[in-house]
């Protein structure tokens, strides 16, 4: 080259290096561009393979309408172990009116005298139909019963539970003018304590037994389940047991303050159950079924003696457990706008997907 160069006239050596200056600018610009068409390529072939994937989630889809018995949400229960006064007339109508369109299964658990422990062939019985009723599934099954344990019977898939808790004054109150003046779901049916015209202020104060400390625990005993402590009045064992069995066995356990909330959360958690179910509670005529009647809020003086009694402190301190897991899990879902409650999208997505094929 150095010869060449020597050999060369300047005007040539000049034209020559421009040639190479030339040449060398084409060949670096046609390597930007292959570049360039090899990213768009692999960008082309992501998008292709993302949509792939879409395209067959959205034909299992199709096919899991289609073939209900095919579909795994077609396997799933959910049991609303319901407390007494605590709006949950109100939510099981939703589930009623949703059942039609949402194609699936409503039944109620009618225990009775109400009572809230089942006899252990009763629970084998239960545990037996809840699983292997193939017929009823998918189900929702609603009632006054206690917590049960699918686990101890050794079941292999285990049932969605789902419940609703309430300030235990307040409950206390609505339960006990309920049995006095019914509600305005069943104006004509005559209660238990019909005829008796003393206000629950009167009842605190004269000491009566239809409002004593005692009828506060309901919503530990709920929760903790068919064990024996739980229902001693007053037990610790049982107030830790309710906690356990909340954080661990419940998708979700709402307030009745916060009903539509709850309600919300459910749509967009199972919406095999409850598509639709917001805008039905705010529009329904259901939503806001079981006023008791003639129910007058208890005075300061009247909470205050109750919220002297150990089993006050223990019931509430429950519920603001409860509370606080429900606030805890709504603050990670909804949003507020405007006076509005919207469900946050979904905030997780999946990348470097393997393999290809």
């Amino acid at each position: 080259m150095g010869l060449l160069r020597t050999m060369m006239p300047p005007k040539f050596q000049l034209l020559a290096l421009l040639a190479f200056a030339v040449a060398m600018f084409f060949l670096e610009n046609q390597i930007q561009k292959l570049e360039e068409s090899r990213v768009k390529l692999e960008r082309a072939i992501a998008r292709h393979e993302v949509h792939e994937i879409e395209e067959r989630h959205t034909q299992e889809g199709l096919r899991e309408r289609e073939a209900p018995s095919a579909a795994g949400s077609e396997d799933v229960v959910v049991i609303y172990n319901r407390v007494p006064k605590t709006a949950s007339t109100s939510f099981t109508n939703i589930a009623y009116d949703l059942c039609g369109k949402n194609r699936y299964h409503v039944l109620h658990i009618n225990t009775t005298k109400n009572n809230p422990v089942m006899s252990m062939q009763d629970q084998v019985r239960f545990v037996k139909n809840v699983t292997e009723w193939g017929e009823m599934k998918p189900a929702f099954y609603h009632g006054h019963v206690s917590f049960l344990d699918f686990t101890k019977f050794g079941v292999k898939k285990k049932p969605v539970y789902i419940n609703v808790i309430r300030d235990p004054i307040e409950r206390l109150v609505s339960y006990y003018y309920f049995l006095r003046f019914g509600d305005d779901y069943r104006p004509g049916l005559r209660r238990r304590k019909q005829g008796d015209k003393k206000t629950f202020d009167e009842c605190v104060s004269a000491g009566g037994s239809d409002c004593a400390p005692e009828k506060l625990w309901l919503q530990i005993p709920f929760f903790c389940g068919h064990y024996s402590e739980c229902w001693n009045v007053g037990s610790h064992w049982a107030l830790e047991q309710a906690k356990y069995n909340l954080v661990n066995e419940y998708l979700l356990v709402g307030v009745t303050e916060e009903l539509e909330d709850f309600v919300m959360m459910l749509e967009a958690a199972l919406p095999r159950f409850f598509r639709g179910a917001t805008e039905l509670y705010k529009t329904g005529k259901k939503s806001h079924l079981r006023k008791t009647s003639e129910k007058k809020p208890p005075t300061k003086e009247s909470s205050a003696k109750l919220q002297q009694s150990a089993i006050w402190k223990m019931e509430n301190e429950f519920y603001e457990f409860a509370l606080e897991q429900f606030q805890f899990v709504r603050a990670h879902a909804v949003r507020e706008k405007d006076g509005e409650l919207y469900l946050l999208a979904q905030n997780f997505f999946y990348e470097k997907i393997y393999p290809k094929n």
